[in-house]
């Protein structure tokens, strides 16, 4: 699948992060996405069932666990990749979110606050670790979650 492909789905398309999501599905430098690498996008999505939560501790993380959600939820806030988002990239993100419904200075204003919230070591931004403690009380299982099959 190309870009393209995935710029004609209408939720997508009107999805004021739906870039984001479709840059996800691609590695750096590609511009195609096999279906081994689109459906390992797609079981981030996949719910939990309860009988998982309970499987062999030693293997690996599934894809859809609690921490790979947020890994995935926190890269589309970290535009340039450095494990950090910084004002300027959740400036940029929460722009995308709202269009021009609210002014630069509102915007920058709710960045400020979320970065003095969540910043925990006073380097103005918010690392991985800073994101998963905001995030604690947010039910992502539930929120990045599509039932493919009922």
């Amino acid at each position: 699948l190309s870009r393209e492909d995935f710029q004609r789905i209408p939720e997508l398309a009107i999805n004021p992060l739906g870039d984001r999501i479709i840059n996800a599905f691609f590695q750096e430098g590609e511009d195609q996405v096999n279906f081994r690498g689109f459906m390992r996008i797609l079981a981030h999505f996949r719910p939990i069932e309860d009988n998982e939560k309970s499987k062999d501790q030693n293997g690996p993380e599934p894809l859809n666990s609690r921490s790979n959600k947020l890994h995935f939820a926190f890269r589309l806030y970290d535009l340039d990749k450095d494990d950090k988002i910084s004002r300027d990239e959740l400036l940029q993100v929460l722009r995308m979110m709202v269009g021009v419904n609210i002014s630069d200075e509102q915007l920058g204003s709710i960045a400020d606050r979320t970065i003095q919230e969540a910043d925990q070591d006073g380097d103005n931004a918010i690392s991985f670790a800073e994101f998963v403690k905001v995030m604690e009380k947010v039910d992502v299982e539930q929120k990045m979650s599509i039932r493919f099959l009922h």
